[in-house]
């Protein structure tokens, strides 16, 4: 069975290069352009890990974890940041809220499908 992974950022293009990546390395992808998206595709589906973008319109990346570490079924889901920078979101906040790692925009294909071979959940 595949694992799922979620990625949510407001650029159409990040967001597929991230998609591309993932369903070259043998991953599904729930695609999302903003948090609040996002939630509403958390409908009970099992998620193996969160890869979310920081700024987005209508709901932020860290509103976004916040409310994803109040849902049940998510509240230990590992996410993983990508972000062009860290300015909006210090490391330690990052590490309350179980953020697993940090993936700086652009990425590099490999590391990001190392990060998820190494944090998506079983």
């Amino acid at each position: 069975m595949k694992k799922t992974v979620l990625v949510v950022d407001d650029s159409d293009s990040m967001r597929q290069l991230v998609t591309l990546a993932l369903r070259r390395g043998g991953y599904d992808v729930v695609e999302s352009s903003d948090g609040v998206e996002a939630l509403s595709k958390l409908n009970g589906r099992k998620v193996h890990l969160i890869i979310s973008d920081i700024s987005m319109p209508n709901m932020d990346g860290v509103v976004f974890v916040r409310k994803v570490r109040e849902l049940p079924d998510y509240k230990l889901t590992p996410v993983v940041m990508l972000t062009a920078g860290y300015q909006e979101f210090s490391r330690q906040e990052a590490r309350e809220l179980g953020v697993k790692a940090w993936m700086m925009k652009p990425f590099d294909q490999d590391k990001i499908l190392d990060l998820v071979s190494r944090f998506a959940q079983t």
